[in-house]
């Protein structure tokens, strides 16, 4: 499917309906056009080894991570910051966007929205998935969602990330 402009958009399955990971965590799924492998685990930025994330998959316009919120991540009582949601939705959105653009291209995060369902503790075991929903030439729509490990909903976002496509060629 073409944009408005006649680049190609991406669509990715929604967040309900994604396959689960590969058999080989960590390995892009067949049609991965970026090798993101040195962004997984901290995702290159220790904040998020701090706060408990770790990237543990990807494929073209999505990313996954287990999520185990350290103290850091928490208030007093132990309970996850709402701030935090929207670090740990941020670096997932940015992975899926990453890992849909071909090497050389880039993005940055626009604006974000996120809402919080229910509370999440130091210690909980969370699953996160950021995924592109639509790209066009200059601007990348992306979701992402934090869900305990029964699959409860925890925390979900949306985000518009523009896109520095780095120019063709010329002879």
């Amino acid at each position: 499917m073409a944009g408005r402009d006649g680049t190609p958009s991406l669509r990715c399955p929604s967040m309900d309906d994604a396959p689960p990971l590969s058999a080989s965590p960590g390995s892009p799924r067949p049609g991965a056009t970026r090798d993101m492998d040195k962004a997984l685990g901290d995702g290159g930025m220790p904040l998020l080894a701090e706060l408990g994330v770790s990237f543990d998959g990807y494929g073209a316009g999505w990313s996954e991570a287990a999520w185990v919120p350290t103290a850091l991540a928490c208030n007093p009582a132990g309970i996850v910051q709402g701030g935090v949601y929207a670090v740990v939705h941020d670096a997932a959105m940015n992975f899926a966007t990453n890992s849909a653009l071909v090497r050389g291209d880039r993005c940055a995060t626009l604006d974000v929205q996120y809402q919080t369902i229910r509370s999440a503790s130091a210690g909980d075991a969370l699953r996160v998935r950021g995924a592109v929903t639509r790209a066009a030439r200059q601007v990348a729509y992306v979701e992402a969602e934090i869900r305990t490990a029964d699959g409860g909903l925890v925390s979900k976002a949306t985000a518009t990330f523009i896109l520095r496509r780095k120019e063709p060629d010329q002879p």
